[in-house]
């Protein structure tokens, strides 16, 4: 496609030159760039796709980077990455060394906050519009918030604070799914006009300061407000946004770029918080994700005319997970399944359809799916909570507090744990042996294999115990058990020598080759809690060396350590840094998983 109007914009400032009447023609450019540079790279186009004119009108009113726009989530950005000065660059998406898949400060002056998780767009564009004001600036802040992070309860802070004063805080709606509030066609509509017109405006203060002249006037503008507010309940769905101090304005179409822009030129001048809804539709533009959004909400690459992805090889952990404990429901019917607004993604799609009484999804709401499945638990029921591993560390409160204080039977099925790939730093699942281990009762599983991923969340609901099971994202090796699971014990892969090589889950295929090539000892780590306290005293009564490799920030090596004083142990971890996109691989290469560097490891520790 020639993109004439795309090839012309730099910058902002070269957007806010074209001429109104070719801005729909842009928005086309831009998504069929979109579909061009996502069906190369992967990446998340459905809601992207369903954002561009909001982008487009949102660009060309207000004055980034003067003026705060922050994304809810970060995965809608993508126009907003085009139009600030990253055209070229947006072929680099989610590559090592290219751009992020969300906002990210370090790349550009307009992306104000780095934002990988729902919910948190309202808390910091209420920040940046106080700062501003603590300052004397005149900016504005802006929030782009999609309907599904009005499931989250932080936005519901975020607009109980802000809706307590007048600061000019504008919050557009990207509502493309969920029914928030019922479109009332004119009277809705023209109601919108009037309340954002200056001459309206100007009218209701003057009104108020003579009526507040006299008692009389008081009494009736009380009476006044009061029938204004009956009616507005009657006809329009602003209700619970303006409880919350809110002025709403909406719904209005999302992909009418010219109307957008003719209610954000009004918002932007009203000075207190307001809430624009516009109604958009995801995957827009490219008629394979406006058939099914939800395939196309993170994609890996594709064809363009198809709208296929390049086959699979092997069955996905998260396949394996859905499959089981759909076997497992099937002979036990305590068993309930919770997710947090992604069935799909943690392969619970098939449960819903075959339990559907006994599926819950509660929207991104990690927090309450987590003590909800608490309450299941102290119930008698059997509750598994399917979860991201870096979206569990929003529940973590919930399970320190709620489940293992209590030593609730929750099972965790924590998918995407270790290096995620090219969603970069927000969503590698590097952190949660660090943050589960100083969690009272919990047990936390780590299969190296298909098999043992079945059993192990077998295992876990006949417990009665707090379990998280740990699995990678894409799949594990298929092979046979060497030995049948025993709960809390490690598993001895090859014979115990001065030097032993602990691994665990996707790292441990690699472990074994290089314990093969070395002569090295190797063990399985099956359990990262409990850790095999017998294995540790062996460790320690034979001065054993042990290498620690963990996909992770180093949360099992300085246990071990501890538990085996004086052995010395070394550790191939994850550094506590923000791992930036790339492929696993390339993201494993950076930090010294290869055979060259665990060879010089167990090198050094031959000569101790």
């Amino acid at each position: 496609m020639e993109y004439r109007l795309l090839n012309a914009v730099n910058g902002i400032d070269d957007l806010k030159r074209l001429d109104k009447k070719d801005l729909p023609g842009l928005c086309e450019e831009i998504r069929a760039y979109m579909v061009e540079t996502v069906a190369q790279n992967g990446g998340h186009l459905a809601s992207s796709l369903g954002a561009v004119e909001l982008i487009v009108a949102i660009h060309y009113v207000f004055d980034s980077p003067k003026d705060k726009i922050v994304f809810d989530v970060g995965h809608q950005a993508y126009a907003h990455k085009i139009l600030t000065g990253r055209r070229e660059a947006f072929r680099t998406l989610r590559r090592e060394g290219g751009i992020s898949g969300f906002p990210k400060r370090e790349e550009s002056e307009h992306d104000a906050f780095n934002t990988g998780h729902a919910s948190t767009a309202i808390s910091a564009a209420l920040g940046f519009a106080r700062a501003m004001r603590l300052k004397g600036e005149d900016g504005r802040a802006v929030a782009l918030v999609g309907d599904g992070a009005l499931t989250g309860g932080l936005s519901y802070e975020a607009m109980d604070d802000a809706g307590s004063e007048k600061i000019p805080l504008v919050i557009v709606l990207n509502d493309n799914e969920m029914s928030i509030s019922r479109n009332v066609g004119g009277i809705s509509v023209n109601f919108a006009a009037m309340r954002t017109g200056k001459l309206y405006n100007a009218f209701k203060r003057g009104l108020v300061r003579v009526l507040d002249m006299s008692k009389t006037g008081k009494w009736l503008g009380r009476h006044m407000e009061r029938f204004k507010n009956r009616m507005k309940r009657f006809l329009l769905p602003n209700l619970p946004f303006e409880m919350l101090g809110f002025t709403y304005i909406g719904p209005i179409d999302g992909h009418d770029v010219g109307k957008l822009i003719y209610y954000l030129e009004r918002v932007k001048e009203l000075g207190r918080p307001v809430i624009l809804h516009a109604l958009t539709q995801k995957g827009k533009g490219y008629s394979f994700a406006a058939e099914n959004p939800e395939r196309f909400h993170g994609i890996a690459p594709f064809s363009v005319e198809t709208g296929e992805v390049r086959p699979q090889n092997s069955i996905t952990c998260s396949q394996v997970f859905g499959e089981t404990l759909c076997e497992l429901a099937e002979k036990d019917s305590r068993i309930v399944a919770i997710t947090a607004a992604m069935p799909s993604g943690t392969g619970l799609s098939a449960f819903a359809e075959r339990f559907p009484d006994r599926f819950f999804d509660v929207g991104i709401a990690e927090e309450h799916a987590v003590t909800m499945a608490a309450a299941f638990a102290a119930a008698g029921l059997r509750p598994v909570v399917a979860v991201y591993s870096s979206f569990l560390q929003r529940g973590f409160d919930e399970l320190l507090h709620d489940v293992c204080l209590q030593n609730l039977p929750v099972v965790i099925g924590l998918d995407r744990a270790g290096l995620v790939g090219e969603d970069g730093e927000t969503h590698q699942g590097i952190y949660d042996p660090a943050y589960l281990w100083i969690a009272p009762n919990l047990a936390v599983y780590s299969p190296a294999t298909i098999e043992e991923q079945r059993a192990m969340l077998k295992m876990a609901l006949q417990r009665r115990e707090p379990a998280v099971v740990r699995y990678p994202r894409g799949s594990l090796a298929s092979a046979p058990f060497p030995e049948p699971i025993v709960f809390g014990k490690w598993l001895l892969l090859r014979p115990m020598r001065k030097t032993v090589i602990l691994a665990t889950g996707s790292l441990l295929p690699l472990a074994e080759s290089i314990a093969d090539e070395t002569d090295t000892g190797l063990v399985h780590m099956r359990f990262l809690r409990p850790m095999d306290e017998e294995m540790l005293s062996l460790f320690r009564k034979q001065g054993t060396r042990l290498l620690v490799l963990e996909e992770s920030i180093a949360a099992l090596a300085p246990q071990i350590a501890l538990a085996c004083n004086p052995c010395p142990v070394r550790s191939l971890a994850i550094p506590n840094i923000p791992v930036a996109q790339g492929t696993v691989a390339q993201q494993r290469e950076r930090f010294g998983f290869n055979r060259e560097m665990i060879k010089a490891i167990l090198a050094e520790l031959e000569e101790l």
